[in-house]
C-alpha cells in the first residue's frame, strides 16, 4: 500500500468525520418543512458552523478524490469509512462520554475490519471494462436502490426514514467516488477538454448535490447515531462494488482470501454500527420538539 495513498485517505476521513459532525449540529436545527428540498441548503448556507462543517467536506472530498486517483478505489474506500473515528472524537469533546466497552469494540472492529480486508484482499489495479451496458447496469442499480430508498423515507419522515435516507445517500457517494476516479483518468490522459467532454465530471456534481441534501435532511430530522452509521456503511460497500464491477479492481479470489474479506467487510459495519449508536454521538435534542411539530393539531 502506497504511503501517500494511506495519508491522503486518512487525512479525507478525518475532514469528513469532523464535518459531519457539524452539520448535523447546525442541520438539527432547521425548519422540517425544508425535509428534501433544496430550501434546506439555502437555509444552512446562513450558519457559520453548517459552513464550517462543508468546508471541512469539501476538503475531504478533494483529499479523497486525489486518494482516487492513485489508488485502487477498493483500497480507499475502507479507509474512508473510518470517518466515523473522528466523527466519535470530536463529539466525545462536545459530551464527554468515555469511550467505554461499545466504544473500544467498535473501534477495533473498524480498524480490525479495514486491515483484514485489505490485507487479505490486496486491492491492486486491473483494466477497466469497456462495455457500457456493465456501467450503466450497475450504477443503475445503486442509483434506482436509492431513489426507492428516498421513496419509502419521505413516508417515514421521523421513524426509518433518517437512516433510509443515509443509506441512499451512501449509495450516491459511493457511485460519486467511482465517477472521480473515471474524471481523473480522463484528466489524467487528455487534460481540461478530455474531462469537460465526458459525462462522468457533471455526473459527479449532479450525485453529489443529491446527495448533500439528503444527507442534511437525514441530519435534520434525527440524532447523528441514526444516520452516520448508515451512511458510512453504504458508501464504501457501494464504491467497492463499483470498483471491481466496472472499473477493474482485483481482489484475490481464492478461498481464504474470500472468506478474510467478507469478515472484513462485516467487521467494519459492525464496527460502524457500534461507534454511530455510542452514547457520545450527539443526541439531536431538537428532534422530540420537532416531532411534536409535525403532529395534527
Amino acid at each position: 500500500m502506497s504511503v501517500l495513498v494511506l495519508t491522503l485517505a486518512v487525512s479525507a476521513a478525518c475532514c469528513l468525520g469532523f464535518g459531519f459532525v457539524l452539520q448535523q449540529n447546525a442541520a438539527r436545527q432547521a425548519p422540517l418543512s425544508d425535509f428534501l428540498s433544496p430550501r434546506l441548503l439555502l437555509d444552512l448556507m446562513r450558519v457559520p458552523r453548517w459552513l464550517g462543517g462543508i468546508a471541512l467536506m469539501v476538503a475531504g472530498m478533494v483529499l479523497g478524490a486525489i486518494a482516487l486517483g492513485r489508488g485502487e478505489i477498493s483500497l480507499v474506500e475502507p479507509l474512508l469509512a473510518t470517518n466515523l473515528l473522528f466523527a466519535l472524537a470530536l463529539s466525545r469533546r462536545q459530551t464527554r462520554q468515555p469511550l467505554g466497552r461499545q466504544g473500544w469494540a467498535g473501534l477495533a472492529l473498524l480498524a480490525g475490519g479495514v486491515t483484514a480486508f485489505i490485507v487479505a484482499g490486496e486491492p491492486r489495479g486491473g483494466s477497466a471494462v469497456t462495455d457500457p451496458f456493465r456501467h450503466w447496469l450497475i450504477i443503475g442499480a445503486m442509483i434506482g436502490l436509492a431513489l426507492l430508498l428516498t421513496t419509502y423515507a419521505k413516508r417515514s419522515r421521523l421513524s426509518a426514514g433518517p437512516v433510509l435516507l443515509a443509506l441512499a445517500a451512501g449509495l450516491l457517494y459511493g457511485v460519486q467516488d467511482a465517477l472521480t476516479r473515471v474524471s481523473g483518468q480522463r484528466f489524467s490522459e487528455g487534460g481540461l477538454a478530455e474531462l469537460l467532454t465526458g459525462w462522468q465530471p457533471y455526473g459527479v456534481l449532479a450525485l453529489g448535490i443529491t446527495g448533500l441534501v439528503l444527507v442534511q435532511s437525514a441530519f435534520e430530522t434525527a440524532p447523528l447515531r441514526m444516520s452516520l452509521p448508515a451512511l458510512t456503511a453504504a458508501q464504501p460497500l457501494a464504491g467497492i462494488l463499483c470498483g471491481v464491477g466496472f472499473l477493474g479492481d482485483r481482489l484475490r479470489t481464492d478461498t481464504g482470501a474470500l472468506a478474510w474479506e467478507a469478515a472484513g467487510l462485516a467487521a467494519i459495519v459492525t464496527g460502524i454500527v457500534l461507534l454511530g449508536l455510542h452514547p457520545a454521538m450527539p443526541s439531536g435534542a431538537g428532534a422530540a420538539r420537532r416531532k411534536r411539530d409535525l403532529q395534527p393539531s
